[in-house]
């Protein structure tokens, strides 16, 4: 494959990665939130979780934060399946999806992309373990998050979320976004 090709076919996953800032998060539609966050957006939170997670847990956080951006990217293809609806519809593997996705990139970028999209799938991994809870905590922060907007039918994302958490580290955030403010951040610290 000539240099331009690879440029090309890098290019291309950049181009398809970009259709995620256009996506929404569809299942807070269910919840009534009109327009729900992208999910590059949700990505860009949950690789900071992850980031933050990792360090707490003792793993690597740089491979934690990729997993944590790469973990939806096939849903630019498959889009995001909202929960409910995963029950009648069988989709292709992330791991194929990702595949098809980089198959055009240079074989180093593809074999790292695939690389890490099949650990975090098989979740074996620390640094797997801590990106699906980041995931996991980023959905959670955004349902409090549109609860103190006023979005009355979040409780069942707040549970599920929790329930799905595995480390420490992600249950005392979770407790803390539980029982945090999301504008405290906005008040200065008292003198």
């Amino acid at each position: 494959m000539s240099q331009d090709q690879d440029a090309a076919g890098a290019m291309s996953f950049i181009f398809e990665a970009g259709v995620l800032k256009r996506a929404a998060r569809t299942g807070w539609w269910f919840a009534g939130v009109k327009q729900p966050e992208s999910i590059a957006e949700h990505s860009f939170r949950t690789a900071l979780i992850g980031m933050m997670l990792a360090t707490m847990e003792g793993a690597d956080s740089a491979r934690v934060s990729m997993l944590c951006v790469l973990h939806d990217t096939q849903e630019t293809r498959i889009t995001d399946i909202p929960h409910i609806a995963k029950r009648y519809l069988a989709a292709a593997p992330n791991t194929a999806v990702t595949a098809d996705q980089v198959g055009g990139c240079p074989p180093a970028v593809a074999d790292v992309i695939n690389a890490a999209v099949a650990e975090y799938e098989a979740g074996e991994t620390l640094e797997a373990v801590v990106a699906r809870d980041a995931d996991k905590l980023e959905c959670l922060v955004q349902a409090v998050e549109y609860r103190h907007q006023g979005v009355a039918d979040v409780q069942r994302w707040i549970d599920s979320s929790r329930a799905a958490l595995k480390t420490a580290s992600a249950h005392r955030l979770a407790d803390a976004a539980l029982t945090g403010a999301p504008m405290a951040w906005l008040s200065p610290p008292p003198a």
